[in-house]
C-alpha cells in the first residue's frame, strides 16, 4: 500500500521526535549516576534510587497501557508524558538529599517509564498497513541514543555534570515539539469498548506470559548493567568522555541489527522465540566478558555486544509481542513487555545489583549475571521445542 505526501511527512516527524526522545533518555541515565556520584552518594544508594523507577513502572506501565487503550488515542498520551517527565525532573539535579531524590525521582519515573513501551505502540500503529516495518524507526531511536551519549561526554567534561538538567531539558523539548506534527493513527476499536483494559486478556496468553517471566530473567543482568557501567568506568580510571564513547557504541550499531531483522527475521512464534534463545545465550557471552575486563578500551570494546544482545532482544520481543496480542489490547501487551525490562527487572537491579557491587564486587555480580542468562536461554529452548511439537501436531499456536 502506498503513502501519500502527508503521511510521509508525519513519519518524518515522527522519526525525529524518536531521535530527540531517545537522545534525552540517553543523556539522562548514562551520566545522572555520575552526578549521584559526584554529590556523594555510593553505589548502593544510587542503585537504590534507580530502583524506585521501576518499581513505580509496575503501576505506571498499566496504568497509561489502559488509558491508550480505553481512549484509542496513543498521541495524546504520550503528550502527557513527555510533559510531566520535562517539568517533574528539574528538582533532580539540585537535590543532594537522598530521600528527597528518592520522592522526586518516584514521581518522575511514574510519567517517564511508559514513554517507550506507548512510543513503540504508536509506531506499531502508524505502519499498520504501510509498506514501513518497526526497525526502519526505532533505529532512530538507537542512533540519537548513541550519538547524543558521544557528544555529550567531552561537553559535560568541560562544563562540568552539574550542568547536565539544561542538556536533558533542552533535548527533550525539542523531541515534544515533533510530537505534534505526528498524525493519530485509525482506531484499532471503538473508545469504551475495551472494559477494565487489555491486562485481563492478557493473562489468558500461557505463551505471552511465558515470554514475560524469561524476559525478567534475562533483563536483570542487563538492568544491573545500564545501572553500574558508568560507575565501574569511573573506578577504573575512566572520564565522562570514556562513559560517552561506551553509550555510543553500544547503540550505533543496534541500527543495522534493526534492518538486518526487518528483512530477514520470520514473523512466527517459533522463529523468534529460537531467536530469543540465541540471544540470551550471547548475554550470557556477555557477562562472561565482563568479569575479566581490567581497563576501560576493554570495558567499551565489550559494550559492542550491547547491539546484538540488547537489540536483538528488544526487537524481537516487541514484535512477538506484537505477533501474540490483538491490535485492540497492543498498547496494553506492550507495556506488559517493557514492564519485564524497566519494572520488575529493575527493581531487582537496583538494589541486588547494588548489593552485589558494594559486598562481592564487579566481576562476581557479572559473573551471576551469566548464569541468570543461562537459565533464561533454556526456557526459550523449551518453549521453542513446545511450539515446535504442537506444529508437528497439527495444532495452532497459542494466541489470545
Amino acid at each position: 500500500m502506498t503513502t501519500g505526501a502527508a503521511d510521509r511527512r508525519s513519519f518524518t516527524m515522527f522519526k525525529l521526535y524518536i531521535i530527540f526522545l531517545y537522545s534525552a533518555f540517553s543523556l539522562l541515565f548514562t551520566y545522572l549516576p555520575l552526578l549521584f556520584l559526584k554529590n556523594g552518594l555510593t553505589p548502593f544508594q544510587i542503585g537504590m534510587l534507580m530502583a524506585g523507577g521501576p518499581f513505580v513502572s509496575i503501576l505506571a506501565n498499566p496504568f497509561w497501557g489502559y488509558w491508550s487503550d480505553r481512549t484509542q488515542n496513543i498521541r495524546k498520551i504520550l503528550i502527557v508524558l513527555v510533559v510531566c517527565s520535562l517539568v517533574v525532573v528539574q528538582p533532580v539535579f539540585h537535590l543532594q538529599s537522598f530521600s528527597w531524590l528518592y520522592v522526586v525521582l518516584l514521581m518522575y519515573f511514574f510519567f517517564q517509564s511508559p514513554i517507550f513501551s506507548q512510543s513503540n505502540s504508536l509506531i506499531l500503529s502508524t505502519i499498520e498497513n504501510t509498506p514501513y516495518k518497526f526497525g526502519t524507526f526505532r533505529l532512530w531511536g538507537s542512533l540519537g541514543w548513541a550519538f547524543a551519549a558521544v557528544l555529550a561526554g567531552p561537553l559535560l567534561t568541560k562544563i562540568g555534570i552539574e550542568n547536565l538538567w539544561w542538556l536533558y531539558s533542552g533535548v527533550l523539548l525539542t523531541s515534544l515539539l515533533f510530537v505534534f506534527s505526528i498524525s493519530q493513527p485509525k482506531q484499532a476499536a471503538s473508545v469504551g469498548t475495551i472494559p477494565g483494559g487489555g491486562f485481563r486478556n492478557l493473562i489468558k496468553n500461557r505463551t505471552f506470559l511465558l515470554l514475560l517471566l524469561l524476559g525478567i530473567l534475562i533483563s536483570v543482568p542487563n538492568s544491573i548493567n545500564s545501572t553500574f557501567v558508568s560507575i565501574y568506568l569511573t573506578q577504573m580510571g575512566g572520564s565522562a568522555t570514556w562513559i560517552g564513547w561506551a553509550a555510543f557504541l553500544s547503540s550505533v550499531f543496534e541500527a543495522p541489527v534493526f534492518l538486518l531483522l526487518d528483512r530477514y527475521l520470520k514473523k512466527d512464534s517459533r522463529t523468534m522465540f529460537a531467536c530469543l534463545a540465541l540471544v540470551s545465550l550471547l548475554f550470557s557471552i556477555r557477562w562472561m566478558f565482563m568479569t575479566v575486563v581490567d581497563s576501560p578500551a576493554q570495558l567499551i570494546f565489550i559494550q559492542l555486544f550491547h547491539c546484538l544482545t540488547f537489540g536483538g532482544y528488544y526487537y524481537i520481543g516487541t514484535n512477538l509481542t506484537a505477533h501474540l496480542i490483538p491490535s485492540q489490547f497492543r498498547a496494553s501487551g506492550q507495556a506488559a513487555f517493557a514492564l519485564t525490562w524497566g519494572g520488575v527487572s529493575g527493581i531487582f537491579a537496583g538494589f541486588a545489583g547494588g548489593w552485589m557491587y558494594d559486598t562481592l564486587g564487579a566481576a562476581k555480580m557479572y559473573g551471576i549475571g551469566a548464569g541468570v542468562s543461562l537459565i533464561g536461554m533454556t526456557g526459550f529452548i523449551l518453549i521453542w521445542q513446545g511450539l515446535r511439537r504442537k506444529a508437528h501436531n497439527g495444532d495452532q499456536e497459542m494466541t489470545v
